[in-house]
């Protein structure tokens, strides 16, 4: 009984977790200066994977978009994203977006940007507070799914 008891609080422990970056993908988070992200259209297609920046933190990625974008939108919709990092045949999973409208998020993302993007810390292109709360941008968490989702 006590064994079958265990074997469920592991279980469900991994459900409240849930999935985790496999070590390859985390190992290429490390050094990637972009990442390649895709939706699914309501055909159930993928559109075209385009280049982003973005910022790491746990097992969760972060990245700025225009909330009238085709993937903002899909996103909000509840589309995966499928991610590739690197390049385009890089390593990849495939993700849970969750769109977000914190100022404080982009503040905290704007010198992980300056760190890797040498025109970041210019002031070009990196994520802003005044941005998200006029409501221009907003910020996209993409956690990992299980990889039989």
């Amino acid at each position: 009984m006590s064994a079958v008891l265990a074997m469920m609080l592991v279980v469900i422990g991994v459900a409240v977790v849930g999935a985790q970056l496999s070590p390859e993908v985390r190992e290429a988070l490390a050094t990637a200066k972009n990442l390649y992200v895709a939706t699914k259209r309501a055909d159930g297609s993928p559109s075209k994977a385009s280049p982003i920046w973005f910022m790491v933190e746990d097992d969760a990625i972060y990245f700025t978009t225009v909330p009238t974008s085709y993937k903002a939108k899909r996103i909000a919709k509840g589309s995966p994203i499928l991610v590739w990092v690197g390049s385009e045949q890089g390593p990849h999973f495939v993700g849970k977006g969750e769109i977000l409208r914190d100022p404080a998020l982009a503040e905290k993302m704007a010198p992980a940007y300056d760190q890797k993007y040498w025109i970041s810390w210019l002031g070009f292109f990196r994520p802003r507070a005044d941005r998200i709360r006029d409501g221009k941008t907003v910020v996209v968490r993409v956690t990992p799914l299980p990889a039989d989702s």
